[in-house]
């Protein structure tokens, strides 16, 4: 016999986190918290990716925006939102990868093979927010 679902089980496959993080490891930590929170957890594949897309879209707004207004996590049954809040309204550029690692050019790529969808928003007042998704 099916049951409907009760609030237990929409709280179980749903959950939300809002920080503002001055650095990639402070948005890692809080990444692996909101992971931890996760019921079902995802795969450790999905985790691994989903902590390195919120490490590159923090050091990418710290770096060419000077600072995260806000990082939001979110999680539904099918997949995890990463949403990245910046100051800047200037999109990501590809540009040449620097592999010798001083001028960088390898976070954007990177994210845009990470995300399952990856879109850039204005903000009223200025700025912009990029949202990207992982399979759950």
């Amino acid at each position: 016999m099916h049951h409907p679902p009760t609030v237990e089980d929409h709280q179980a496959h749903q959950a939300e986190a809002l920080s503002r993080p001055q650095k990639a490891t402070d948005a890692r930590d809080e990444a692996s918290v909101f992971l931890a929170c996760l019921h079902p957890a995802p795969p450790t594949p999905t985790a691994q990716d989903l902590l390195l897309l919120v490490s590159e879209l923090v050091t990418n707004a710290r770096r060419h925006a000077g600072t995260v207004t806000a990082l939001h996590l979110r999680a539904d049954r099918r997949q995890i939102h990463v949403t990245v809040d910046d100051p800047s309204p200037a999109h990501p550029q590809d540009r040449s990868p620097d592999l010798s690692g001083g001028a960088g050019g390898i976070g954007w790529p990177m994210v845009r093979r990470l995300a399952r969808t990856l879109t850039i928003h204005p903000q009223p007042g200025g700025g912009k927010s990029i949202h990207a998704t992982v399979p759950r």
